[in-house]
């Protein structure tokens, strides 16, 4: 749920307006949506260099309490997920899900390697819902144990092939570290809490960093020859190649883990034990299946299919609708994703978009539509 209001400003925002990015809103925030290289230049140096987000208007925060496993199965009551079984320095997909299975919000929950201020666990949610999150989590965690919003701290993502090279070279910690995993890292002097993680399917990491710092860490980065500051244009792009969802788009509190093919992050104890809002719904479509799947499209021809875009079979039937497309300039070609009904979900198969009144032909494809490129160690 998006908030109104004026515009908030992350601390790069001055920064932004120096570098030339146009300015939109977004969640809430006076964002960029791209720089003067443009969109499209953008998300070529992500795939091939090492591109620099501001990913300040996530929420961060930092549920503590009398020991981490206490944490981790309170939020287990919340969220399908598993996370007692966290190691320290692990990381882990998650989402808060309503009594209907419906997904309220997608995140990313770290156990610190050292528990600097007693036992607990980071989480980073979605900008646009981090308020909700906020009281849904807070109303919901029982005595003994506390939710902070960790407002004084900005986040920053490196991300791309050369990513990890730059960050090394400021951090050489950073080096040893996997996919999902974090660690307390000074780069380039600054003290910051790392993860190898993003959201382009490119290796690279999120940085946060204390906002009174964020503007010199940012410039440090940028200072390296790899790096070209990326806007939330190419942002979506990158994510769409790389088949992630959009919380929003792609998964909604009326989408399901299931039928959004996120099953792969609910572990099989919690499938088993349930103990979390919807969990009924869950073993029922894991037992009898859910009624739609979310798949990967490949429009034929030039024309993108874009959000709420109708897909129908060759009678005319509704199939469903596209909830995320647009033009894949690592493919040079149109993609999407979007929900059908299971019977039509079949890898290969055939459908129709309906843009501008016209039936436009399109198959179902495997996603990602360009290979991960996570490192695993």
């Amino acid at each position: 749920m998006e908030e109104t209001g004026p515009l908030k400003q992350t601390p790069l925002f001055d920064l932004h307006v120096e570098l030339g990015a146009k300015m939109v809103p977004f969640a809430g925030y006076d964002m960029p949506v791209n720089y003067p290289a443009g969109i499209m230049a953008e998300h070529q140096h992500t795939r091939s260099g090492a591109g620099l987000f501001d990913v300040s208007h996530m929420g961060q925060f930092r549920v503590s309490g009398p020991s981490v496993d206490a944490v981790a199965t309170a939020l287990e009551k919340l969220c399908p997920n598993d996370f007692r079984s966290l190691e320290p320095g692990q990381q882990r997909y998650g989402f808060l899900t309503n009594p209907k299975g419906g997904i309220l919000d997608d995140l990313m929950v770290t156990r610190p390697a050292e528990e600097q201020g007693g036992a607990h666990l980071r989480m980073v949610v979605n900008a646009a819902c981090k308020s909700t999150d906020f009281a849904h989590i807070q109303g919901n965690l029982g005595a003994g144990l506390k939710l902070e919003e960790l407002a004084d701290r900005a986040l920053l993502a490196i991300q791309g092939p050369q990513a990890a090279a730059v960050v090394a070279r400021l951090a050489p910690a950073a080096a040893g570290m996997k996919f999902m995993t974090g660690a307390w890292l000074e780069i380039a002097g600054i003290p910051c809490y790392a993860t190898r993680s993003g959201y382009t399917g490119e290796d690279g990491y999120e940085i946060s960093v204390p906002n009174a710092r964020a503007v010199e860490l940012a410039r440090k980065l940028l200072a390296e020859p790899e790096v070209k500051p990326i806007g939330l244009g190419a942002r979506d792009s990158l994510r769409l190649e790389a088949g992630l969802c959009l919380y929003g788009n792609d998964i909604t509190e009326r989408t399901t883990p299931v039928e959004a093919g996120l099953s792969w992050a609910i572990a099989e104890r919690r499938r088993k034990e349930g103990g979390y809002p919807g969990d009924a719904v869950l073993k029922q479509q894991w037992a009898e299946g859910a009624a739609r799947k979310r798949v990967g499209i490949l429009p034929q021809g030039k024309a993108p299919a874009r959000a709420h875009t109708e897909i129908a079979d060759d009678s005319g039937h509704d199939l469903g609708e596209v909830t995320s497309g647009g033009f894949g300039p690592s493919l040079g070609k149109p993609i999407a994703m979007g929900y059908v009904s299971a019977p039509s979900a079949a890898i290969g198969g055939t459908l129709n978009l309906m843009v501008r009144g016209k039936a436009l032909a399109a198959r179902i494809v495997k996603m990602p539509f360009v290979p991960h490129r996570y490192h695993r160690g």
